[in-house]
């Protein structure tokens, strides 16, 4: 007998079992469910607009579903992992994660929805539709070696970065960031509160954070991530960024390189992005630097009523 517990703050044993059943996923799939955003909602125990919901069996001493609701940018995110052993009742499991997670986003004004699939099939589809809801962005993570040859890094001789100082560079970041990610739903909008959680994290390095200045005035940057918990270990081009002030000088680029040229630095063999399958111009960027595609991901999308 199933039973389905919605929780609005996470206790410690809560988060363990949820933990559990990501790293049981992450094990299946080669990728970890929740992306950061919900990921620290999740660590935190809940920040506003939080909600965990929770499918349990009588049969197993573990949680056979799990549907996360997290507040973004004008939005709302959903991620829904049912656990590996139990996907052939994902058709049982999912429908009622699912309403539950609706119904918690229409009590709290309603708005617009993200539900993230990594390679979706047709059971994805098929809650999604039963849901109301429609295909939406899709996401392709791609791959390229390192290190970078060295025709490739003559492109940067003589650019200047510096890596971001912590306690002092916030604020100049924020106002570019948010300027650059205006309407992107995870991206955008961003606070100090938001920076700084992503600063407690282990993996957090201002060394790896770059940024490119024009005198003053912070033009462009990038932020990278370097994964040990993977095989193989992986460097991240994290986030990446030009103030739209400065559009057009060829910046994006040049920052792509020098994020590559830091994490190769760093010992990893690989390194991975994330792109917006409809960005022609970063697509272009990244596949002239050697980057290909690795797995897509979608967003089923759809807006909620207010109850």
């Amino acid at each position: 007998m199933r039973s389905l517990e919605i929780k609005r703050q996470m206790d410690p044993s809560s988060i363990d079992e949820v933990s559990a059943l990501i790293n049981d996923t992450w094990r299946a799939d080669g990728v970890r469910p929740l992306n950061d955003h919900l990921w620290l909602d999740l660590r935190e125990g809940g920040r506003k607009g939080f909600a965990g919901v929770i499918v349990r069996d009588a049969g197993h001493d573990h949680i056979v579903g799990y549907c996360q609701v997290s507040r973004g940018n004008e939005s709302w995110s959903l991620d829904l992992i049912v656990h590996p052993h139990h996907r052939y009742d994902s058709m049982e499991i999912a429908p009622d994660l699912i309403t539950a997670a609706l119904d918690i986003v229409a009590s709290e004004g309603g708005g617009h929805v993200h539900w993230w699939v990594f390679e979706p099939n047709n059971i994805h589809r098929q809650l999604a539709h039963n849901a109301g809801l429609a295909s939406g962005r899709h996401l392709v993570q791609m791959r390229r070696s390192l290190p970078l040859s060295d025709e490739q890094l003559t492109l940067i001789s003589g650019f200047s970065t510096t890596p971001f100082r912590t306690g002092v560079d916030e604020d100049a970041w924020l106002a570019v960031n948010n300027a650059a990610f205006d309407a992107h739903p995870e991206q955008g909008g961003w606070t100090r509160d938001v920076v700084a959680a992503r600063q407690s994290e282990n993996w957090y390095n201002p060394e790896g954070f770059l940024m490119h200045w024009d005198n003053s005035s912070l033009a462009a940057f990038c932020w990278t991530k370097v994964h040990r918990d993977t095989d193989p270990q992986m460097g991240e081009i994290y986030v990446i960024a030009v103030d739209p002030a400065h559009a057009g000088k060829g910046l994006g680029r040049r920052m792509t390189i020098a994020g590559l040229a830091y994490l190769a630095k760093q010992n990893v063999p690989l390194a991975m992005l994330y792109v917006d399958a409809d960005n022609a111009a970063a697509m272009s960027v990244y596949t002239s630097l050697g980057f290909t595609s690795h797995h897509r991901e979608l967003a089923f999308v759809g807006d909620v009523a207010a109850k």
